[in-house]
């Protein structure tokens, strides 16, 4: 019988490199973007779905993205957590979490993207192809950046292209559904990886057991300070009429300045700063006086001694990347 929702599996267990130093404070996906962090981004779109069970994938930072979600009742969702140690990778995660996903097939969604995929209709054609693995893919929109999928007729992929491959292709935007039976014989806490290893294999020995739905959803890549600068005040435009809100215990002197500028949670902002398309993490005390464009300033002691930066009184201070 079909089954009247999916369960989700949020893949969150990433250590997120490029971020840093963003990353040495939270994990990833608790990152806030526009003021609401990406994972609980993630989840309100779950739950708009009629969802009712969730899988979180953690690692790195754990207790950052716990402390959002929780046991998953501000969704009304049952929220339960699958433990990597150590990253299992695109397809290891999923498959060390299929006991907890009660029901087959699954949604699979990447907790570091934004985007605006029809989940009722990527299910949909998903079960109308019968495949093992569909996936939500848009044009490309950046091809010497993003690697791509070759979708044939009936959206049937033949293959996958490495960011500057000249061959057109679409880009996968991080959203998918798929079978338990996808991840089902791999060894159990072995790293893997879907695209680059278990959907290419899929692709050649069972022509059309992967597909791809084409759409044009909105697609945001979080993966530096720059793309989550620009994404949180695209966001803010939209959402917030422009202004993006501080964090909870932040605290900025009437006389400072910023612009463009994102302030995490317990923030202090010192008389005459002035700060322009920075962001600054949680717990920054920045003292009167201090003047940056274009970096991420992170408090020093929660870095580590080799982390890369200026180091200014108690402060990290990165240029914006």
């Amino acid at each position: 019988m079909r089954s009247a929702t999916l369960p989700a599996l949020v893949l969150a267990a990433g250590l997120g490199t490029r971020l840093r130093p963003l990353t040495y404070l939270r994990a990833k996906a608790a990152t806030p973007v526009a003021g609401r962090p990406l994972i609980a981004r993630v989840i309100d779109r779950l739950a708009a779905l009629g969802l009712s069970d969730l899988v979180v994938n953690l690692h790195h930072l754990p207790a950052t993205i716990a402390a959002i979600v929780g046991d998953g009742s501000p969704w009304n969702l049952r929220v339960r957590y699958s433990w990597e140690q150590p990253v299992l990778g695109s397809a290891g995660g999923p498959r060390h979490a299929l006991p907890l996903l009660d029901a087959d097939p699954f949604f699979i969604l990447n907790a570091d993207t934004l985007t605006t995929v029809d989940l009722a209709g990527l299910r949909a054609a998903h079960e109308a192809w019968g495949a093992r693995v569909t996936l939500a893919v848009i044009p490309n929109p950046a091809p010497a950046r993003y690697g791509g999928v070759v979708v044939g007729d009936d959206g049937r992929v033949e293959g996958f292209t490495r960011a500057g491959d000249p061959r057109p292709a679409y880009h996968f935007v991080g959203v998918q559904v798929a079978a338990h039976a996808t991840f089902a014989a791999l060894p159990d806490g072995v790293p893997a990886e879907s695209v680059t290893s278990v959907y290419r294999r899929l692709v050649a020995e069972q022509p059309g057991a992967v597909r791809a739905w084409v759409c044009d959803a909105e697609f945001h890549d979080i993966g530096t300070p720059r793309e989550c600068l620009d994404t949180s005040l695209t966001l803010a435009a939209r959402e917030c009429a422009g202004s993006v809100p501080y964090g909870p215990g932040t605290t900025v002197n009437g006389a400072a300045r910023l612009r463009r500028t994102v302030l995490w949670n317990d923030v202090r902002i010192g008389s005459g700063c002035d700060l322009e398309g920075c962001i600054v993490g949680d717990g920054a005390d920045v003292p009167a006086g201090f003047s940056r464009r274009d970096a991420v300033i992170v408090p020093a002691a929660s870095c580590p001694a080799e982390a890369a930066g200026e180091r200014v009184g108690n402060l990290l201070v990165v240029p914006m990347g």
